[in-house]
């Protein structure tokens, strides 16, 4: 399968830490990952890419300094930590896999993508 798949989605609480995990699709060992979401009545929004050898990442300046992506290569696993967590990252998260080693904040640059995860921040 090439798509990718996320799972650890939930609903936590203002200042709780949750970890999502994306299956990366036959295509993605060697490709950049990255992570959007996409709120009620908001655009989907760039959160955070890895490269294809985890080397280089990139972070949305809102949730930089709290989020952490990483990824498994030999598991074709990528994750996304999130701590400190607040209402305004309540969100579907997707995981997507890069047209290329490198890829960074334009959705343009995504091939496949999941189905999507619900994250859900009460205060």
């Amino acid at each position: 399968q090439a798509r990718p798949s996320e799972s650890g989605g939930g609903s936590v609480q203002a200042g709780d830490s949750l970890r999502l995990s994306c299956a990366g699709g036959r295509t993605s060992s060697n490709n950049a990952m990255g992570w959007f979401r996409q709120a009620p009545g908001r655009e989907r929004e760039f959160v955070a890419s890895i490269s294809w050898n985890g080397g280089s990442t990139v972070y949305a300046d809102s949730v930089k300094g709290r989020f952490s992506v990483s990824r498994d290569r030999i598991r074709n696993i990528m994750y996304l930590q999130m701590n400190a967590l607040n209402p305004e990252d309540t969100a579907v998260y997707y995981c997507a896999t890069g047209r290329s080693s490198y890829a960074g904040r334009d959705a343009a640059g995504y091939t496949y993508w999941g189905q999507g995860t619900q994250v859900t921040v009460s205060a």
